[in-house]
């Protein structure tokens, strides 16, 4: 039986910068300040602006069924959408931004990801955000 839930996601493009502040430390995002000398970020992951829940048994073998992990970036409203949720209702989760690390983006890649958020529980995966059907699927109902 498919498990497929809501839309089909389609993809949001948001414009990435690149800018360094004055302390030397490296910063990405769509909203850089007014002064900042940007590079522009061109690359294959955006954000899904629908959510599809799935079934990802590959995962679920070596995580218990309330282990949440989210792959994200800084700059994904998603992404900050789903952590707030997380936190607001006490789930706890493992925030993993691809584009700060290394091992979370080799991660990424191994789950054919192309958006942002992914987000993995029990032997479901979600693509995108969307609460209820994530409160669903964490509580084992899709």
């Amino acid at each position: 039986m498919c498990l497929v839930f809501l839309l089909v996601s389609t993809q949001s493009f948001a414009q990435l910068y690149k800018w360094v502040d004055a302390d030397g430390n490296v910063h990405y995002g769509d909203s850089p300040p007014e002064d900042a000398k940007l590079e522009r970020i061109t690359g294959e992951v955006s954000s899904y602006t629908s959510a599809i829940v799935e079934p990802f048994t590959a995962w679920a073998s070596a995580n218990d069924a309330k282990t949440v992990v989210m792959y994200s970036t800084s700059w994904c409203g998603y992404c900050r959408k789903a952590a707030r949720h997380f936190r607001k209702n006490n789930i706890p989760f493992k925030e993993r931004d691809i584009e700060k690390s290394a091992t979370a983006a080799r991660e990424f890649k191994q789950l054919n990801g192309r958006g942002v958020p992914v987000i993995l529980t029990g032997d479901r995966r979600m693509n995108g955000f969307e609460a209820k059907a994530f409160d669903k699927m964490y509580q084992g109902k899709s």
